[in-house]
């Protein structure tokens, strides 16, 4: 009589994602974020913080695709201003980008994360054209997907094109990484009397002029009912608490309820 021999147990999938709020989210973080310490350019420790988090992330099985700004190599805007021509400016921008993700890839690969790197404009040495049907079959292959270059047009910003992506790949959220822990009604690095929100519409974003995510990309979550969320990135476990939908930083969407401000100091 032959013994049955124990099968090894393993992790469902499907049991992993019901502990996520969201099954699909795209991340957007900001070229300064990669500074760390530094006053310029990549901090390899930095990214290894991010990635770290982004790992989190991965093990609870929501796929992700993570959206990369270039303004701790170069800001278009500000060449613009000094004289440089804004759409030559903001092409340098975009390949800034790509010098990011390839960092942050490097970060997450040496973490056994296996990660793509897609860009909007043309590198093949480098990065896969970014292909909408090609992101989202890498995302269902558990890949994490960084999508650099922006929009590939100038005058966009990369708060734009992590709303554009999301929509393209039927994110159910965009999370708004930065360095405060939400929205304010006035900077709260320069005024110790700002308010933070819990919770603001789209339209009272947009009315009040609030910075810390540009117009453009508010007004396309809200034509596309994509909610936002932003909250403090150096805070370890906090992308994956906004992953699994915890009340952390400001959700920005279109509910009919707007939380009152909350006295974050």
């Amino acid at each position: 009589m032959s013994e049955a021999v124990a099968q090894p147990q393993t992790r469902s999938p499907s049991t992993t994602r019901e502990a996520a709020r969201y099954s699909r989210i795209v991340l957007k973080i900001s070229g300064e974020a990669l500074m760390g310490r530094r006053s310029y350019g990549v901090d390899p420790e930095m990214c290894v913080f991010i990635a770290r988090q982004v790992r989190e992330v991965h093990e609870v099985g929501v796929e992700m695709a993570v959206v990369v700004g270039g303004g701790n190599i170069f800001r278009g805007l500000a060449a613009s201003a000094a004289g440089m021509d804004r759409a030559t400016g903001d092409y340098i921008g975009m390949l800034a980008t790509v010098m990011n993700a390839l960092a942050l890839q490097d970060a997450l690969e040496k973490l056994a994360v296996p990660t793509r790197v897609m860009s909007a404009i043309a590198m093949n040495e480098v990065a896969e054209p970014y292909i909408r049907r090609r992101a989202v079959r890498h995302l269902e292959k558990g890949r994490v997907v960084i999508l650099a270059a922006g929009t590939g047009n100038p005058y966009f910003t990369t708060d734009t094109a992590a709303a554009l992506r999301a929509v393209e790949i039927g994110a159910q959220v965009l999370l708004k990484a930065t360095k405060v822990d939400g929205v304010y009604d006035q900077d709260p690095m320069t005024n110790p009397d700002a308010l933070r929100h819990d919770r603001l519409d789209y339209a009272q974003m947009l009315n009040d002029r609030l910075q810390v995510i540009d117009s453009t990309a508010v007004t396309l979550c809200m034509e596309n009912d994509l909610p936002i969320v932003v909250f403090d990135l150096n805070q370890p476990g906090h992308i994956k608490a906004a992953a699994l939908g915890q009340p952390i930083g400001t959700l920005i969407d279109g509910g009919d309820g707007v939380a009152d401000n909350v006295d974050a100091r």
